[in-house]
């Protein structure tokens, strides 16, 4: 039974193309929003897609989609259907995507936007002419909807570090050390389009842009596989985060393991970045700290409710990191939620992100980050990669 508050409040359909690990945590943000967050419009789960039938009617009963679907194409010509939102492999992202806004959808886009340069343009093109129509584009990077992060763009736009210095950043996951883990989609460029580069490489990237308010214009970079051959995975149906192999059949790996860059900020600061699958012991860790003449910025994911933030305009006697707990109500997000000390997880950045989509579309202005924030980044990535080819050399990120 709807809520009494629900019925007066006009319907947004979202369809979900994806199930599994990005669609459960999509779904989770969709189911959870409008119960937590007074919004202007009602988000309502139409419809569900994915290739294999049995499975995507177990993913819609457990995440609570009205129906399922089996082609996207069907889902997109749905009725009651207004947004999109793409939860695949990247191979898809594009023609997808584009399909959708033809259609007179808004678009949800999981990061990274596409698996090239020329995919990212082409839907960029595809949001621009559905901009004018009245449709969103967005692309979902959703650690910026982490509070902490959210409250460290504040303080950095509000001066509270003057001139930027240093940007760092890693992000680092031990999923793949196992030489003997299956050859699965995050493995093959023809699906993923790079490896830990655009997996993590592309958090760590938009994070940075950011929090610093300004683009990289150039990068120095080093890339490397370290396993390249795996034993393929068994069946078709893999979360690409692991799975079962299949038997002695092996193929090759066609992506990086780990990438190490530097880079210019316009500016002139200077950022770092290095993103792993293969750093033992660490799960899911994502640092990042600014460094301005007037103080330094440090957040770490695996501590997500907290920043480090030292003052460098206090006296040397008393300066030093303290520690703000970013769970007040005054911070990002937060009116919504529990008391203050009361923390927030991984989960809540997908319900923050749902958020932020369906005020845009209400207001019909422009999301964060955009279309052309995600062609941004893979120009990054692709930068990257030219750079490694060429060991190392300083390639220009083109504007």
């Amino acid at each position: 039974m709807q809520r009494p508050a629900e019925t007066t409040k006009p319907a947004l359909g979202v369809g979900m193309v994806g199930y599994a690990f990005m669609g459960a945590a999509h779904s989770q943000g969709w189911r959870t929003v409008g119960r937590v967050f007074d919004l202007p419009l009602r988000p309502a789960m139409a419809a569900i897609c994915g290739r294999d039938p049995d499975a995507v009617r177990a993913a819609a009963e457990k995440h609570g989609w009205a129906a399922t679907e089996t082609d996207w194409r069907a889902l997109i010509a749905r009725d009651d259907v207004q947004l999109v939102d793409i939860c695949t492999p990247g191979d898809s992202h594009a023609e997808i995507a584009i399909a959708a806004l033809e259609a007179g959808k808004h678009v949800l886009c999981e990061k990274p936007l596409a698996n090239s340069v020329a995919e990212a343009e082409a839907m960029v093109e595809a949001a621009r002419r559905a901009r004018e129509r009245g449709q969103i584009a967005t692309v979902g990077f959703n650690y910026r909807r982490t509070p902490a992060i959210a409250h460290a763009r504040r303080m950095v736009r509000d001066g509270r570090l003057g001139v930027l210095r240093h940007v760092r950043v890693s992000y680092l996951q031990d999923w793949l050390v196992d030489p003997e883990s299956p050859l699965v989609w995050r493995l093959r460029r023809e699906h993923a389009g790079s490896g830990a580069l655009g997996d993590l490489g592309a958090h760590i990237v938009d994070l940075a842009q950011y929090l610093a308010g300004e683009p990289l214009v150039g990068v120095s970079a080093l890339t490397e596989t370290f396993v390249r051959e795996r034993p393929l995975p068994a069946g078709t149906a893999t979360t690409g985060l692991g799975g079962q192999t299949g038997g002695a059949a092996r193929g090759p790996v066609t992506v990086d393991d780990a990438a190490l860059f530097s880079g210019r900020l316009a500016s002139g600061a200077l950022a770092s970045f290095e993103a792993t699958r293969f750093a033992a012991g660490r799960k899911n860790a994502l640092r990042i700290e600014l460094n301005g003449e007037r103080g330094s910025l440090a957040f770490d994911l695996e501590r997500l409710n907290e920043l480090h933030f030292h003052d460098h305009t206090e006296p040397a006697t008393d300066a030093g990191f303290r520690r703000i707990l970013v769970t007040e109500p005054e911070h990002p997000y937060l009116e919504a939620w529990w008391p203050a000390g009361h923390a927030l997880g991984y989960e809540h950045t997908f319900v923050h992100q749902a958020r932020d989509l369906v005020l845009a579309i209400d207001a019909r202005t422009e999301p964060e980050p955009s279309f052309a924030d995600g062609l941004q980044v893979q120009r990054v990535l692709a930068a990257v990669e030219e750079s490694a080819e060429k060991n190392c050399v300083y390639t220009p990120v083109p504007a």
